[in-house]
């Protein structure tokens, strides 16, 4: 495989979604990997492999070489510190949102421009402490790895800060979204010596699937 290309992806909505630009470029993965057990899966070009692993190892796999290729969540990007990558393509996939969210009880009385201090539970402790620190407020974070829901209905924390899509999750357990902090997709990463080495290989890979990228 050292002249072929390894292109590292996650399961879920992703996967999902990215399957069809991948087949509008004329790659068809060989097998569901919804229904494989296998991590790495082979396509119906022989110069291309795909690993599938968790979402959060996307970048670190890329940055490292063991892909050479990857789709990532520009929130996963932006969390992960010292990535070394190249970011070429905006794929406009999984697309959603970042935001703070609090019970619904809360927000009838709540200004978010007058929060000073705030206790926030979230996946993304890096994000969260940036944006509270650029607007001066004061936080204590909280981090979890999932349910976050849950944290604001128990007293673990205020408010959260999580990915909101159609926000029914949200709504479903009582709380709502008062502020946006920033629009999240997915975007095609690239390790820096891979697109050194199979230049173009990987040119022709991200032309083929800026074709198919929704403006």
């Amino acid at each position: 495989m050292s002249t072929g290309i390894t292109i590292a992806l996650s399961k879920g909505r992703i996967l999902q979604e990215a399957i069809p630009l991948f087949a509008g470029a004329g790659i068809h993965l060989a097998e569901d990997p919804e229904e494989s057990r296998k991590l790495i899966i082979p396509s119906t070009d022989p110069a291309v492999r795909f690993l599938v692993i968790r979402a959060s190892d996307v970048p670190t796999y890329v940055t490292w070489g063991a892909a050479d290729v990857g789709i990532a969540g520009k929130d996963v990007l932006l969390e992960q510190e010292g990535l070394d990558l190249y970011e070429p393509l905006d794929l406009r996939i999984g697309i959603c949102h970042m935001a703070v969210a609090e019970p619904a009880a809360m927000a009838a009385n709540d200004a978010p421009q007058s929060w000073e201090r705030v206790r926030i539970a979230t996946k993304y402790p890096h994000i969260t402490r940036h944006y509270f620190h650029s607007r001066g407020v004061q936080t204590e974070i909280i981090k979890l790895y999932g349910s976050m829901e849950l944290a604001p209905l128990v007293g673990l924390a205020d408010r959260i800060v999580d990915l909101v899509s159609s926000g029914r999750t949200l709504k479903e357990n009582g709380l709502v979204e008062v502020e946006e902090i920033m629009p999240i997709s997915s975007r095609l990463v690239v390790n820096r010596a891979a697109m050194k080495l199979k230049r173009r290989a990987i040119e022709a890979l991200i032309r083929q699937l800026e074709a198919q990228v929704t403006p």
